[in-house]
């Protein structure tokens, strides 16, 4: 499965974004109202300049305590991103979030972000595609 079958199965398919300069708490917000457990940073949307996540703000938290919620989101965002592209294998995609432990990238095609898709997503799309090929198999041990 590829990339841009993945983000067609999403019930959720936008990307939401904040401006750097917003506060963490604001993020918080954002992420519990919307159910979601990241968001990118982006001036204008479609260039990630970092992205913040759940883990980020429990983890800064736990260091820091809770007057961090009161600073910018460039304080705890990850700005070393990786990302994928439309036409990447589901299980590419799944070893880089597994090598360098993070559960949300980026989707960039034609230097533009068009999806951030999360580890689940990638799960779910690779549990779909066994499920088929499984019950290709059957039906062939079967002969039908």
């Amino acid at each position: 499965m590829r990339v841009h079958q993945i983000l067609k199965t999403k019930q959720l398919d936008e990307v939401f974004t904040i401006v750097p300069g917003t506060k963490v708490s604001a993020a918080a917000e954002i992420m519990a109202a919307k159910r979601i457990g990241a968001v990118i940073i982006s001036k204008d949307g479609k260039q990630p300049e970092g992205i913040l996540s759940e883990r980020d703000i429990v983890r800064e938290l736990g260091r820091r305590g809770t007057g961090c919620i009161t600073e910018s989101v460039e304080s705890m965002m990850t700005s070393k991103l990786y990302h994928c592209a439309m036409d990447d294998s589901a299980d590419d995609v799944l070893q880089q979030m597994s090598d360098h432990r993070f559960r949300h990238i980026p989707v960039m095609h034609d230097g533009e972000m068009v999806g951030l898709i999360s580890i689940g997503d990638v799960v779910k799309a690779r549990l779909m595609e066994l499920a088929h090929e499984n019950d290709a198999l059957q039906g062939m041990i079967m002969g039908h």
